[in-house]
C-alpha cells in the first residue's frame, strides 16, 4: 500500500469535530486524489504538511510562528523520502527542541486542516497525536517564542484553524485519551 493510500484511508476514517474540518477533510481528500506528487511541496502549490500536537503533563505545546505571529502547533513541509509522521517528529524537534513520540499504538492522525500556506500555496496539513516532555529548547533560528500551555489557555490563544484540534484533545482527556 502506498503512502497515499494509507493516507487517503487514515483522513476517510477521521470523523470531523466541526465545520472547518468538515471542509477541509473534503478538500484534502479531493486534492489527495487529484495531485501527483501530494508529499512535495515543489511539485504543486497545493501540498501535504505535517505538524503535531503535542501533549504532555505540562499541558500542549505552541510556537509563536515567526513570520505569523501567531501560536501554532509545531509542523511543516515533508522532505523528500520522509513519512508524514516521521516529519512531524522531526518538525518537533526543529521547531521546539523537544524529542516527541507517537503513542504505543503508533502514528495517531488527530485533525486535519486546509489553510493558506506562504506564497500562494495550500497547506493541506496533517496533524498527528505526539507525546513529549521537557523543557522547550528550540534551535537558534527558530522562534523562541515556545512553551507549554494548559489546554483552557491554548484554546484561547491558537490560531483558529487549530482550536478544533484543541477541543478534540479536550474531550479525549475527558474520556481517558493520551
Amino acid at each position: 500500500m502506498s503512502v497515499v493510500d494509507v493516507l487517503l484511508r487514515e483522513v476517510t476514517a477521521l470523523r470531523p469535530g466541526d465545520e472547518r474540518e468538515v471542509a477541509s477533510r473534503q478538500q484534502f481528500l479531493e486534492e489527495l486524489r487529484r495531485l501527483p506528487r501530494p508529499l512535495d511541496a515543489r511539485a504543486d502549490p497545493v501540498h501535504v504538511t505535517a505538524s503535531a500536537i503535542v501533549v504532555g503533563s505540562a499541558g500542549t505545546v505552541l510556537h509563536r510562528h515567526k513570520r505569523l505571529g501567531i501560536w501554532l502547533q509545531p509542523g511543516g513541509h515533508i522532505d523528500a523520502g520522509e513519512l508524514p509522521w516521521d516529519a512531524a517528529v522531526r518538525e518537533v524537534a526543529e521547531e521546539t527542541g523537544l524529542q516527541a513520540t507517537h503513542p504505543p499504538s503508533g502514528p495517531t492522525l488527530h485533525h486535519v486542516d486546509v489553510h493558506p500556506g506562504p506564497n500562494d500555496h495550500t497547506h493541506l496539513d496533517l496533524r498527528y497525536l505526539l507525546r513529549a516532555e521537557g523543557d522547550p529548547r528550540p534551535a537558534p533560528t527558530e522562534s523562541q517564542d515556545v512553551r507549554w500551555f494548559a489546554l483552557t489557555e491554548a484554546l484561547r490563544v491558537a490560531d483558529p484553524g487549530l482550536v478544533g484540534a484543541l477541543r478534540r484533545l479536550a474531550g479525549a482527556r475527558s474520556v481517558g485519551g493520551m
